[in-house]
């Protein structure tokens, strides 16, 4: 399903814009009022840096890091475990302006793979540094390691252990309190997506991975054009949902390379419209969920900010929690 957010007013280059996600899942009716809170929190830490005339990249950054803070989402603190009972992470910045992006993947003992990214992205020649190899990074550049076992909730301690017992990972198996219902897994991937008052944009991914993958699995969030792309002649984007299917339509370049496309020049399901000459950001999202679906055969959603400031959002799974600044400064969230 997909969702179109109330159209925004004609943005200029020096009006910030700012969007964010908590995962394209089947978010369970009791989970459904803490996702919103975090994506509320997560806007107001991005909303704050840019208004005050901050950076793309720091307002992306601040954003993530509330919701990897937040156990409620899968990033950071209450990440899924691995076949071995471990959390490993993963997560991506990239710089709109400059095409330079950082990741790292399959940290252990990284509270926050937001700031080692950025890190990566600011401080190093590469682009991707994984395992004890990025924590090794992590200490040259003064970020704090921590131990395995605080990122670790009890919660995904008892889903790991049930998945374990009943040959692997079933969804039933990861229940969040349901007093009015019944229970169903709520964790999933972090991003966001802003640009500043100086033409510049960012985005960038969180993730903790699927349940009881195997130890070293990299899905889509850290590879850049897959989980995350930003560049500022098209619009940066954030995905979330099943990793190997993003991966092979390369979800967040495909949704760029449609805001720069031709309207009547692409498929999809997208016809020509006579005042204007390519997609909106709700119409990149769209349709690269619709492309995910037909030929990968893939849930997940995206949220996407275009080069004027435009937003989109859309997923194929039954919820997707999202928030963004509306035009008149509001916060609105939803699932």
């Amino acid at each position: 399903m997909a969702a179109r957010p109330p159209a925004l007013s004609e943005a200029e280059g020096s009006k910030p814009s700012l969007i964010v996600h908590g995962g394209a899942w089947d978010i369970p009716d009791s989970a459904v009022e803490a996702c919103k809170a975090g994506c509320r929190r997560a806007l107001e830490a991005g909303w704050k840096i840019l208004s005050s005339r901050g950076t793309a990249l720091d307002a992306v950054e601040a954003s993530i890091v509330v919701l990897e803070d937040d156990p409620v989402f899968d990033a950071g603190v209450g990440s899924h475990l691995n076949r071995d009972g471990r959390v490993e992470l993963d997560a991506i910045l990239m710089d709109g302006t400059t095409l330079n992006a950082g990741a790292v993947a399959c940290v252990q003992r990284v509270r926050n793979p937001i700031h080692l990214a950025r890190k990566v992205l600011e401080s190093s020649v590469h682009l991707l540094l994984v395992g004890e190899g990025a924590e090794q990074f992590a200490r040259e550049q003064g970020i704090a390691l921590c131990s395995p076992e605080e990122l670790v909730m009890e919660r995904e301690r008892a889903a790991w252990s049930r998945c374990m017992a009943n040959g692997g990972h079933r969804a039933e198996h990861h229940q969040w309190p349901a007093p009015h219902g019944p229970a169903g897994s709520a964790n999933g991937t972090v991003g966001a997506v802003a640009l500043d008052q100086h033409g510049g944009l960012a985005a960038g991914t969180s993730t903790g991975g699927t349940c009881c993958k195997l130890p070293g699995r990299v899905g889509d969030s850290p590879l850049i054009g897959c989980g995350c792309y930003a560049d500022v002649k098209a619009g940066g984007i954030s995905c979330t949902g099943w990793g190997e299917a993003i991966m092979k339509i390369v979800m967040a370049k495909t949704a760029a390379d449609l805001l720069r496309l031709p309207l009547g020049g692409v498929a999809y399901g997208e016809s020509a419209v006579a005042d204007r000459t390519t997609h909106t950001a709700q119409e990149a999202a769209s349709a690269a969920v619709r492309l995910l679906s037909e030929r990968a055969g893939g849930t997940g959603g995206l949220i996407v900010i275009d080069r004027e400031g435009q937003l989109g959002y859309a997923s194929n799974t039954p919820r997707m929690s999202y928030g963004y600044v509306g035009a008149d400064g509001s916060f609105v969230v939803g699932v």
